[in-house]
């Protein structure tokens, strides 16, 4: 089985604006249905689990049965950072997801998530026990201590950006968000760094630079952008 995993326990803050920034309207939907829509329709994709922002729950089952996303099966309160999302929704899955069972964690701002992007991370992690989005990094990368200057540079071959979605085995992650949870752990956003922490190695799929996440308003016209131009895609 394969469960996409869903965060959008978020408040939004660097976007200052009143809507946490995965219920914005854009083109009349919310930014986050057309993230459980790349889902909601990919075959490989058995069921969605959304971490939510605490009082947007019942907001979100709405969108969600209005736009038909019927793989949406849970819906859990997020926590306090995107750790304890994916360990509150991991835990939800307990009883639900077999050891060797997929998930696949997502950001719910990163609404232009292609099929290609999700096959290839499940693909890998069924290989090697993991699978994450990631490009090449592009942009010149200088070490700093103050955001001000810098002396030292690290060479762009061997770096990669990672992005979501990122698949793993449900049985290991799962083991090592608890294991952080035990050890008081609180301070690691994402689950990559918890499993290289433990030690674990980590496989690179297919991302895109397309696959945006939003974080700012520019984001959101960038998301516009890009997906008036899948549209004009779809009409040729």
């Amino acid at each position: 089985m394969n469960v996409a995993l869903l965060l959008a326990g978020g408040s939004g803050s660097r976007t200052e604006q009143d809507v946490p920034k995965q219920f914005f309207n854009v083109y009349d939907r919310p930014i986050i249905i057309y993230t459980l829509e790349a889902f909601q329709n990919h075959p490989d994709i058995d069921s969605i689990i959304v971490a939510c922002l605490d009082g947007w729950q019942t907001i979100l089952k709405a969108y969600a049965k209005e736009a038909g996303i019927t793989k949406l099966q849970y819906i859990v309160k997020g926590g306090e950072s995107g750790q304890e999302s994916a360990r509150i929704a991991l835990e939800e899955l307990r009883g639900v997801c077999k050891t060797d069972d997929i998930v696949i964690i997502h950001d719910a701002v990163r609404p232009m998530v292609s099929a290609e992007i999700i096959s290839d991370c499940i693909v890998k992690c069924r290989q090697y026990g993991s699978g994450l989005a990631a490009v090449r990094c592009q942009e010149t990368i200088i070490r700093t201590q103050d955001g001000m200057k810098g002396d030292t540079y690290v060479k762009r071959k061997g770096i990669m950006r990672v992005q979501t979605p990122q698949a793993y085995l449900y049985g290991k992650v799962l083991e090592v968000h608890e294991e952080a949870h035990k050890k008081g752990i609180q301070d690691v956003v994402y689950t990559n760094i918890l499993m290289l922490d433990q030690g674990e190695t980590m496989y690179f799929a297919k991302g895109s630079e397309k696959n945006l996440k939003i974080t700012t308003m520019e984001d959101v016209e960038i998301f516009k952008a890009l997906y008036r131009m899948k549209k004009e895609d779809w009409v040729k």
